[in-house]
Parts: structure tokens; C-alpha cells; sequence
């Protein structure tokens, strides 16, 4: 029996991995994928601290390397359920039942995609899903936002710091943005708006995004929109399918926890971008992480005190 099993090996899994085995406790991270989670789609990252620049990959390889050298495993595997068994938890893969006294869900979620041709090829050369982390790569450049929610309006805000012009493509005729977001976008004079419009293609040469073609849903008329860049804000999707009935997440799916990074289940956490919260960045992922394998610690030990009491 592990004493903590960390599911996702992204920043804030192997954060967590990383603090809990130095407490000398006996770790398990299970990643369905190559460890380092959404790092290992990102070209740059020039807002880790420490790092003026580091490719994404690279820092996912710094991160396992820290995870793994007090002695936690890094196991393959897809998980189906996590059992609540009382005293311990289960955790169930495709072939393998591991049992552990704690449990940290480390998942992450996923951009909800547009499905249109050209999204997966751009990917990386001029389609992003984060303002934050990629709008300094596009100074003095002409930018698409598709979206018309909170996210989609502040980080388009957020994008003329950078863009000589911001263009926000929605497909209804007003935004979704709460009123005080959408006023400081009316008045920003880098942002305009395409009404009605949805995208239909993304398109480009060998090397990035040249444009997007525009369909007006209202009169049908399809028109090549120029840009070099296109941010995507149509939503995020949780990766919690295996813990949705153990009334963990909230009604969109996001798990919900307290500072502690402690879920409604005892002895189960969960940190990073799967958490029900505002801001979704290696940096919070990695504060998340920290917190929690200093908790799964804590827990034990309060275990033992119980047990002892007994």
C-alpha cells in the first residue's frame, strides 16, 4: 500500500509528488501520457520564475526529474475510479487495483476545441488557448479572439497590451461577458467585434496562421478574416469523468476543495487546473502542489494519532 497516489503528472502532480516523497512518505504519480501535462503543448514559457525563457518540454523534464528523486514512482496508466474504502483509498486502472492512504487528483482539463480544419494543424504557430502564456509573441501583430464569455473579453483586454488590433468573433449579437468586462472592451480602441460570426477555417502558409474564414450565421456570407494569430476561449473541460459520482466536483465537473487543497472525501485532495478556481497557470499549479503534499503529511500523521488513541 502506497502512502499517497497522485494521479497526473503535470506541474501540479508532480509538485505534489515531489513534496510528499521528501517527507519521506511512499509516492505513486500514474500519468496517462508523457508527464508534464499541458507543458508539453507549449513552445515557450518566459513566465516561470526563474527561467527568462524555457521550453515547455524541457521544463516538464526539470519538474519529473525533481518529482522522482526522493524516490516517488512514475507509473503508466488510464484511471477509471477512485474507491472510497474508509480507511484507504482504491485507486483502479485497465488492469491494476493499487491501494494508498491518500489520494491526489492532479488531472488538469482540457480546451474545449473548436473542431474546425486547421485548428490541430496551427496548434502552437498561431493557435493558442492562453493569452497569458503566449500574447507577448505577438507585438504589433493583428489577433482573433473567438469566444464572447468572461474569458474570451478579458483576454482579449489582456491581448492589446501587445496587438496593434484585437478582434473579437462571436456568434450572437451580444456578448456574455459580465457588463463591467464588456464596457472596458467597448471603450478599449484596439478591440472590435465581428457579430454573429463563427469560425469556419483556420488557415495559413508553412509557417503560422495568415487568417480565419468568418461565416455570418445570420446571412451566410463566408469572408477570410487576416490575422496572425487566433486565441480560442470557447471553455475548458475538467478531466474528471472517473470521480463525477463520487460528489467531489461541482456541476460543471470542477473539484471543489478548501485552502488546504482538501476535497469532501477524506484522505482524497486535489490540485491544479482540475480545481474549481480563477486562475489556471504552471505557477499556480505548482503552489497547489506544494500545499497538498504537505497536507497528505499531515493527514498520516494525524491517522496515526487517531489509531494510537484508540
Amino acid at each position: 500500500m502506497y502512502d499517497v497516489i497522485v494521479i497526473g503528472a503535470g506541474p501540479a502532480g508532480m509538485t505534489a509528488a515531489l513534496y510528499a516523497s521528501r517527507s519521506n512518505l511512499s509516492v505513486a504519480m500514474i500519468e496517462r501520457g508523457a508527464p508534464g501535462g499541458q507543458m508539453n503543448n507549449t513552445a515557450e514559457v518566459d513566465n516561470y520564475p526563474g527561467f527568462e525563457m524555457i521550453l515547455g518540454p524541457d521544463l516538464a523534464d526539470k519538474m519529473l526529474e525533481g518529482a522522482t528523486k526522493f524516490g516517488a514512482e512514475n507509473l503508466y496508466g488510464i484511471v477509471q475510479e477512485v474507491r472510497d474504502c474508509g480507511e484507504y483509498q482504491e485507486v483502479v486502472t485497465g488492469d491494476q487495483v493499487y491501494q494508498t492512504k491518500t489520494v491526489i487528483l492532479a488531472t488538469g482539463c482540457e480546451h474545449r476545441k473548436l473542431g474546425v480544419k486547421g485548428e490541430e494543424e496551427f496548434a502552437g504557430r498561431g493557435v493558442s488557448y492562453c493569452a497569458v502564456c503566449d500574447g507577448a509573441f505577438f507585438r504589433n501583430r493583428k489577433l482573433l479572439v473567438i469566444g464572447g464569455g468572461d474569458s474570451a473579453v478579458e483576454e482579449a483586454a489582456y491581448l492589446t497590451q501587445f496587438a496593434s488590433e484585437v478582434v473579437i468573433v462571436h456568434r450572437r449579437d451580444e456578448l456574455r461577458a459580465q457588463k463591467v468586462i464588456q464596457d472596458r472592451a467597448f471603450a478599449n480602441e484596439k478591440i472590435s467585434f465581428l457579430w454573429d460570426s463563427v469560425a469556419e477555417e483556420i488557415v495559413g502558409n508553412d509557417m503560422a496562421v495568415t487568417g480565419v474564414r468568418i461565416k455570418n450565421v445570420k446571412t451566410g456570407e463566408i469572408h477570410e478574416e487576416s490575422a496572425n494569430g487566433v486565441f480560442i476561449y470557447v471553455g475548458l473541460d475538467p478531466l474528471t469523468e472517473p470521480f463525477r459520482s463520487s460528489g467531489l466536483t461541482n456541476e460543471e465537473g470542477w473539484i471543489k476543495t478548501d485552502d488546504e487543497m482538501r476535497t469532501a472525501i477524506p484522505g482524497v485532495f486535489a490540485v491544479g487546473d482540475v480545481r474549481e478556481k480563477n486562475l489556471r497557470q504552471i505557477t499556480t499549479a505548482v503552489g497547489d502542489g506544494s500545499i497538498a503534499g504537505q497536507e497528505v503529511f499531515n493527514y498520516i500523521e494525524a491517522q496515526k494519532d487517531v489509531k494510537v488513541s484508540k
